[in-house]
């Protein structure tokens, strides 16, 4: 668990000192600018050599077939595909007669940094030309959060040594020829040239194309202007053909002279709206830009930040990788969701095309609770998009003969794109996860006019699944026969013990938001009976234990299963899913992910002490993490239990997960649910912050290297602050209403904060219940012991 030579630690930038083509395809991720609505990969400004060129819209795809050897009733038989739109970003430059390129002529000097209270990607080049012509380049690339729409690069080129004749070539290009081939023809022939061209057009100094995919019939428009500074003569001309648009500027530069463009870019897209609408859109973007100009754009992204930072920074003293690592974490969260305005945030955000730009279950649980305490408006928005899908969730469920709504398990639009149903149809745990994103927003916001409009449909709707896809034994009990939880190395299996208990909560929520809403349930249809039977059906839920062992198993028989041979495994084995079948993985025990353990934390009213610590060895043993959403979970049960130095582990790596690389993927996008699991890691874990019932509750403790933890959040339109340190937390109340106060528990005492002093309180000493605990051979944390100094 190292780091690339070529990035430094530094507490509010990533920095790239130099270029190594082998870390090309991360770094495109690592720098990659988002801001919800549009994504820039950060390529190269002139666009090569490159890993995987890539510009994004958040839900613009294009549908492609679903192959199956064998089908199926039920399965879906399309799928959705996010699509590498127009590239905006591409600026090439000649010097004389010859190209700039970084493996071409001598490339001096060549810094990126991706600057997190800036909400840039700066670069700093010095290139000497085949025949000797120095320059130097710089530029700053940005996707406004004031203007949604928009990208900007300010680009400069200065000669160091000699006069030069400058070309620079600032281009809008679709239908990029991308890397590598794609295993089926069908889909293939469907994504290689994915947008028609449907008009173009030019200016004095910019230029528009536009597009519509062949299958999904998603308009596009991508417009272009240049506001341009340099010597006098400087010329420009720009041109259009259906998939390129090029504005050229042309000029002599003398040493102490420079080129300077600033090119703003605007993006817009409607499956609805006409061309001549999506055309006025992205004209009335440019020009909102231009009135901006790019100080205004620089001014005004700086301000959004200052005011994100203000309330999500945590402050870590004691470990300068991790603190760098939380704070990068924190800026790709929100550039996920800061603009998605009820569109998804997927996987990778909008980092690259990994899981062909799908959301899945871990927004709900991982990102939007962290969006909830910091940008509650963001993780309102993606609530609002599941709403907006529930009549194809009704569908996909009537399909599969079941009452409510079935979300899919992954998806771009709302639809099921999962062509492997056992990770898919059978993780019905989903439908619990958005449920319990409600109820968290509503806890934590008091939006009772989002609780009417959208809260109460998702969790009746959700509450529905439930009693018709479970039945009652002859005993009384129900249970979820057939589910896989989160852990996808045991599927299709009966009473998931995390499922059982979220979907016992959904229940239990929807009854009670029937009574909080009366009007709007019977709107929906409620009848006094159907509460009834789900809060039966909540209080006869099945939750497995093994009395012998004293643990829970992770779904029925679990404990009974063989147990899997991590002695004849070698590191070249993992993950374990790409070198064995996966009859062998369902059978035995052994763990992707987190599963009860992720039980424990979420659910961790339902367990007392001595249960969470007997599972949680019992799970460690087991668990291999070939999954990047399980290391934040464990850091935070062994932060509860004691494991103080075990959690600081498993914060480096749930923190490092993207800028080390560590699980060899990063180049298809950074992780946003293991970004957002570095915040849990340390508030829910160092900081030991839950919310069960809505009750905020605090159990702060520190490892022995961290001598100083601070963060803050939002609850119920108050800002507390905490900071902890070894022997000692203190809470502040920082902003409120007028002369505020928030009741909340520290190690099980009731306080009352107020804004008018600080409330000081002890930290208690924790003896763990178990010892340290152990896990598979060679699957443990690097130690933060041996690489924090």
């Amino acid at each position: 668990m190292t780091r690339h030579p070529a990035y430094t630690v530094q507490p509010w930038q990533v920095r790239e000192t130099y270029l190594d083509d082998a870390l090309l395809a991360r770094s495109e991720s690592v720098f990659a600018l988002s801001n919800g609505h549009v994504g820039l990969r950060g390529n190269l400004d002139e666009g090569d050599p490159h890993a995987m060129p890539g510009t994004y819209l958040n839900s613009f795809y294009e549908l492609r077939p679903l192959p199956y050897a064998e089908g199926g009733f039920g399965y879906p038989e399309s799928g959705q595909t996010i699509v590498n739109v127009t590239d905006g970003k591409v600026i090439r430059l000649l010097v004389d007669d010859e190209p700039f390129d970084v493996r071409d002529g001598w490339l001096l000097r060549h810094e990126r940094a991706l600057d997190l209270r800036d909400g840039v990607l700066r670069r700093e080049v010095e290139w000497e030309s085949g025949a000797g012509r120095r320059v130097r380049i710089r530029s700053t690339r940005l996707v406004s959060f004031t203007q949604r729409s928009i990208v900007a690069i300010a680009y400069e080129v200065t000669p160091v040594d000699s006069p030069v004749r400058v070309i620079v070539q600032s281009e809008l290009v679709a239908n990029e020829t991308l890397p590598g081939p794609l295993r089926d023809p069908r889909v293939s022939a469907v994504l290689r040239a994915p947008l028609v061209a449907e008009e173009q057009g030019t200016g004095t100094t910019g230029a528009l194309l536009m597009h519509v995919t062949r299958e999904s019939g998603l308009r596009l428009a991508v417009a272009m202007d240049h506001l341009v500074q340099g010597p006098p003569g400087t010329r420009y001309d720009t041109e259009a053909e259906p998939d390129l648009a090029r504005t050229t500027v042309a000029c002599r530069l003398v040493p102490g002279q420079r080129l300077r463009l600033v090119k703003l870019v605007a993006y817009g897209w409607s499956s609805r709206r006409s061309r001549p609408a999506i055309r006025d859109q992205v004209v009335a973007a440019l020009a909102g830009a231009r009135i901006e100009g790019w100080d205004g754009l620089l001014a005004a992204q700086r301000a959004y930040l200052d005011t994100f930072w203000d309330g999500a920074d945590i402050e870590l003293d004691g470990d300068a990788e991790v603190q760098q690592a939380v704070r990068f974490a924190m800026f790709h969260v929100l550039q996920a969701g800061a603009r998605a305005q009820k569109r998804p945030i997927a996987a990778k955000g909008l980092t690259g095309a990994g899981y062909d730009g799908h959301v899945f279950w871990d927004t709900e649980r991982y990102v939007l609770p962290v969006l909830t305490y910091l940008q509650p408006r963001a993780a309102a928005e993606a609530l609002r998009w599941r709403h907006a899908t529930l009549d194809l969730a009704r569908e996909r469920a009537a399909t599969l003969g079941w009452a409510g709504a079935a979300f899919p398990w992954r998806t771009i639009r709302g639809h099921e794109c999962s062509g492997y149903w056992p990770a898919g149809t059978a993780a019905v745990h989903l439908g619990a996860d958005i449920a319990d994103a409600v109820v968290r927003y509503l806890n934590a916001t008091g939006d009772t006019a989002f609780d009417r409009d959208v809260g109460v449909e998702l969790l009746v709707e959700t509450a529905r699944l439930w009693v018709s896809f479970g039945h009652y034994d002859r005993h009384g009990a129900f249970h979820l026969g057939g589910v896989t939880g989160p852990d996808e190395y045991t599927a299709v299996a009966d009473d998931n013990v995390y499922t059982n208990l979220m979907a016992r909560r959904n229940l239990t929520a929807a009854a009670d938001a029937a009574a909080r809403q009366p009007d709007r349930a019977a709107a929906l249809a409620v009848t006094g009976k159907e509460v009834a039977a789900w809060r039966a059906a909540a209080a006869a839920m099945s939750i497995p234990y093994d009395d012998e062992l004293g643990v829970h198993p992770q779904v029925r028989g679990f404990t009974l299963m063989k147990e899997w041979d991590f002695a004849a495994a070698g590191p070249g084995d993992y993950p374990l899913m790409l070198h064995h079948p996966y009859l062998d993985l369902y059978r035995t025990q052994v763990v992707k992910q987190a599963d009860l353990v992720l039980a424990l934390h979420w659910c961790g009213d339902a367990f007392d002490p001595a249960d969470k610590a007997r599972d949680f060895a019992y799970y460690e043993r087991r668990t291999v993490r070939d999954s990047s959403l399980s290391a934040c979970t464990q850091a935070i049960l062994a932060a509860e239990l004691g494991h103080l130095e075990l959690a600081h582990d498993y914060i480096g790596e749930a923190v490092l997960m993207d800028l080390h690389d560590l699980h060899r993927n990063t180049r298809d996008g950074v992780h946003i649910a293991s970004l957002a699991g570095a915040w849990l890691s340390l508030v829910a874990g160092l900081g030991g912050m839950r919310d069960h019932d809505g009750a905020l509750s605090f159990a702060p403790r520190l490892p022995r290297r961290i001598d100083r933890l601070a963060f803050s959040l939002l609850w119920r339109g108050h800002r507390l602050h905490v900071t902890v340190r070894p022997g000692e937390a203190v809470y502040t109340l920082r902003t409120g209403r007028g002369d505020a106060e928030l009741t909340l528990s520290h190690h099980g005492e009731r306080l009352v904060v107020t804004t008018a002093a600080p409330v000081r309180r002890p930290i208690p000493p924790i003896t763990p219940l178990t010892g340290t605990p152990v896990q598979p051979p060679g699957r443990g944390p690097a130690h933060r012991s041996d690489l924090v100094r």
